[in-house]
């Protein structure tokens, strides 16, 4: 038998070699496209998240930073709608939702923030650079906290009612023209 009837044709030899050598590169470009889609493509941020409808799980946080109460989950029983920051000195998103944050806060919304795995120095640094509308702030330097809330990142904001109950999850940064929907969730959440 020849040498060609033993593996085919040669032009069908070179033509799976060059596939062999285009197929990872092909598949590795196609990933690159859907990642970057996923990410800039604008989209519902709400989560059908576990926790919408529980009580904030029990906790007690020391201050993250000097001059600013830590956070416990009795704070969230005060009668009134709050939003729950989860943040990050290291954290690039959360330094640009925070005009958005500075905004709720001018607008009257009470802002709590958990800081996760972070040093006060730096967290003290961040919200110089960046503004602090927290008017409470829990160091969560394990991450429990975060991980109890369902929250798998930084930032993400919750939606808590005037009885502790989480009504919203948001994940990511709040942008600018997100700002009306959260005080629309906010509004929800007093009723």
């Amino acid at each position: 038998m020849s040498e060609a009837g033993k593996t085919g044709p040669r032009w069908v030899q070179r033509g799976a070699q060059r596939w062999a050598l285009w197929l990872p590169l092909a598949l590795f470009a196609g990933f690159v496209v859907l990642a970057v889609v996923g990410m800039v493509r604008p989209g519902n941020r709400e989560v059908a998240s576990a926790m919408i409808g529980k009580p904030v799980p029990g906790f007690t946080l020391p201050p993250a930073i000097d001059g600013r109460p830590g956070l416990s989950s009795q704070d969230f029983r005060g009668g009134q709608p709050v939003l729950l920051n989860v943040f990050a000195s290291w954290c690039i998103p959360c330094a640009v939702e925070a005009p958005q944050l500075e905004n709720l806060r001018r607008q009257g919304v009470p802002i709590f923030g958990v800081a996760i795995r972070d040093r006060k120095d730096h967290v003290a640094a961040f919200l110089a650079l960046n503004g602090n509308p927290f008017a409470r702030i829990g160091a969560d330097d394990v991450s429990a906290v975060q991980l109890a809330l369902g929250s798998s990142g930084v930032p993400e904001t919750f939606v808590v009612d005037g009885h502790g109950v989480i009504r919203y999850q948001h994940i990511g940064e709040i942008r600018p023209d997100q700002v009306p929907m959260i005080l629309q969730k906010l509004r929800e959440a007093g009723r």
